[in-house]
């Protein structure tokens, strides 16, 4: 805005906006780009304040046309390990081919493995730490850890998962460039397909067949000594 000002003449931005020369007498000099503001009022919505954003004649956006979104208020979908939102242009129309889930993994627990199957996937790591093996098939593969404020790039169909491997929460943001976010769940892709199919790939006993969810996990939670190999307590 400061340099649209800056690189017009004064009395074009004066006949533009109905006013003498003199109200911009003390644009600044030079681009802005990131500086101190007036701090929001609490009311953010008081049609008082010069701050805040007017309501046109026309009255307010609609949902389906609006640019933001509150995902702070959205409640989380619970799963044993943690928790998810997503959104996607089903919840914020506007953002077209945008979707995307934030994650917050509890110590110990994984972001199960999966893949997406019309989008790469971006990861950024607003807090914790956590471990990622992604593999490319036919016969690659590679692991990784990161930290916050890490970036995570997965190829499109490349399976991976995302494991917490600290002792606070891993909150994580999950993108990709879908008009509706989803994936495919290893765990529920076994578990939909034939046993005996999945029996002569993999030699599972039948005990571990009827293990397999039908149902995808999203997180699948786990013990902070990252040591344990056994989790036959508990069911997907």
């Amino acid at each position: 805005m400061s340099e649209l000002f800056e690189r017009n003449p004064k009395s074009v931005l004066a006949k533009n906006l109905r006013t003498d020369t003199s109200a911009f007498d003390k644009i600044p000099s030079g681009e802005l780009y990131i500086f101190n503001g007036t701090p929001y009022p609490t009311n953010e919505s008081s049609s008082s304040n010069t701050t805040t954003g007017p309501v046109g004649p026309a009255g307010s956006i609609p949902q389906s046309g609006t640019y933001s979104y509150h995902l702070s208020q959205q409640a989380p979908y619970e799963v044993p390990g943690g928790s998810l939102k997503i959104i996607d242009p089903q919840s914020f129309p506007v953002a077209s081919n945008f979707a995307a889930a934030l994650f917050t993994i509890k110590p110990g627990a994984m972001r199960e493995l999966h893949w997406h199957t019309t989008s790469d996937e971006w990861n950024y790591i607003i807090s914790g730490q956590g471990r990622l093996t992604v593999f490319v098939a036919p016969e690659a593969s590679q692991t990784y850890d990161f930290r916050a404020g890490d970036v995570g790039y997965i190829p499109n169909t490349s399976a991976h998962y995302l494991e917490n491997t600290g002792d606070e929460d891993l909150v994580y943001v999950e993108v990709l460039q879908a008009p509706i976010y989803n994936d495919i769940s290893v765990a529920q892709w076994l578990g939909l397909t034939p046993k005996q199919v999945v029996k002569d790939h993999l030699g599972f006993s039948d005990e571990t067949l009827e293990r397999l969810p039908q149902v995808k996990p999203y997180i699948l939670p786990g013990d902070p000594d990252l040591s344990k190999t056994n989790f036959t307590e508990t069911k997907l």
